[in-house]
């Protein structure tokens, strides 16, 4: 068990944490803030010094100092083949001796994207980008400048970057603060974001179908778009109820509002045309990222060839000198060929290992029967949720109802144990192709003491 004893502000002393960890940790805080670079890899996520990891293979992360973890973060979704997988490896190494970056026009560029258009019918043109937060960006720009309309409709505890105007209600709060569920309390997430960046933000309370109809109603016809994770995402793995995006994609056609669905962590992880090709959807924007570049950034804006003229000849301004990265490209071309091989054999393989990762800790958990338990995933996805209800609806189910200290506890442990989970329940685990069912025994096998040890 990890035990925090806080001392000076920079310095935070993990008992039982290895020492090689430990020193790059004191290093780290003099030189970095935190010692990391986000905030989900660092102490205030980790309670204390991160484990600083030195390699992967396969399912397998390593620390500095050896110690093998079964990951089952999978670099928060961004590697649907595992650490290292040897067509990615060849492929970089072969592409990075003929030139890493041109930031010109590419033909693996044009390919790529033939492929995308291809697999996903809601997409006719794409345009790409780096990383989600940039693509989110471009989405709710171009939305704006189609529709020549100014408001956002978002949900609560959905997270769509770090951008300003969407940069709230995303973050676990005070069930207190929310406001009544009709009438949301708008809360930006972070200082520095003025007032008139969010003031046309509007926030509806998710998986509620009363709520989404008012919110239409008051103001759909302003609205450029209603944006939505097609699972909720950023409080563990929260589904949607049956209908429920259908309703919200009608709604916006009748009031000329653009329906988005972010696909960033959905997109190439729940099934091959991801949320949209789960529940039936045809987003008029769409917006991928993390496994799109299967380990390297790499992010795309797609849609309807109507929408997406707009940002022809700059009429709605989108830049980049990193955009369509080669790297990535190539690497982007060899994650779809893999999973999409012998008929989408990739997708069915996750799905398969996702769906009983998460019975195999249902099952642990009603044979331990110590503390409430609810196991949440769709198909390649899962989260545990420390709590005493039948389960997690919503953004203020999250808030009032979930133990995040007991899960960080739960994870932490776990990580003594050779398995490496985030401890942030807003998170969620996946599997990858590397993963196999004697992975999800040994999982299975370690929760099972980590919840017996336990109080």
């Amino acid at each position: 068990m990890f035990l925090y004893e806080h001392c000076a502000v920079n310095q935070i002393v993990v008992q039982g944490m290895t020492n090689s960890s430990q020193s790059l940790f004191d290093r780290g805080m003099k030189v970095l803030v935190e010692g990391v670079s986000s905030a989900s890899r660092g102490p205030a996520t980790f309670g204390g010094a991160p484990r600083y990891m030195s390699h992967g293979a396969g399912a397998r992360l390593y620390d500095v100092d050896g110690r093998e973890y079964i990951d089952w973060m999978m670099a928060f979704g961004a590697l649907p083949l595992g650490h290292a997988h040897p067509k990615v490896v060849e492929t970089i190494a072969r592409e990075a001796a003929r030139g890493t970056h041109f930031a010109t026009a590419l033909e693996v560029e044009v390919e790529v994207a033939e492929m995308l258009v291809a697999l996903l019918p809601h997409v006719e043109k794409v345009r790409f980008a780096n990383t989600g937060t940039e693509a989110a960006m471009a989405a709710f720009r171009l939305a704006r400048g189609h529709t020549g309309r100014r408001k956002i409709i978002k949900f609560e505890g959905h997270y769509h970057g770090w951008w300003d105007a969407v940069l709230v209600n995303t973050n676990p709060l005070p069930p207190t603060m929310l406001g009544h569920p009709n009438d949301p309390i708008r809360i930006p997430d972070s200082s520095g974001i003025p007032e008139e960046a969010w003031k046309d933000t509007i926030v509806v309370r998710w998986n509620d179908f009363d709520a989404l109809e008012r919110a239409m109603a008051l103001h759909g016809r302003d609205a450029a778009c209603v944006v939505t994770e097609g699972v909720m995402s950023n409080m563990g793995v929260i589904p949607p109820k049956p209908g429920y995006l259908n309703r919200m994609q009608e709604l916006c056609r009748q009031h000329g509002a653009l329906f988005y669905l972010d696909e960033t962590v959905t997109g190439f992880r729940l099934a091959a045309g991801g949320c949209a090709e789960l529940y039936g959807l045809s987003p008029d924007i769409v917006t991928y990222g993390k496994a799109l570049g299967g380990g390297l950034p790499m992010a795309m804006i797609g849609g309807r060839a109507e929408v997406m003229a707009g940002l022809e000849w700059g009429k709605v301004l989108h830049f980049g000198t990193h955009n369509a990265g080669r790297l990535a490209l190539h690497v982007t071309k060899v994650m779809l060929e893999t999973m999409l091989a012998d008929d989408q054999a990739g997708f069915a393989k996750i799905k398969d290992l996702g769906l009983k990762m998460a019975e195999a800790i249902r099952g642990v958990a009603r044979a331990s029967n110590r503390h409430g338990i609810v196991v949440q995933g769709v198909n390649s996805m899962f989260q545990v949720f420390f709590t005493d209800r039948p389960e997690i609806g919503d953004f203020r189910d999250f808030c009032a109802h979930v133990d995040r200290a007991k899960f960080r506890d739960f994870a932490l442990r776990l990580m003594d144990k050779g398995v490496y989970m985030n401890p942030s329940a807003t998170l969620h685990s996946l599997s990858s192709l590397a993963h196999t069912e004697a992975d999800i025994a040994a999982t299975a096998a370690a929760m099972a003491e980590v919840l017996e040890e336990m109080p």
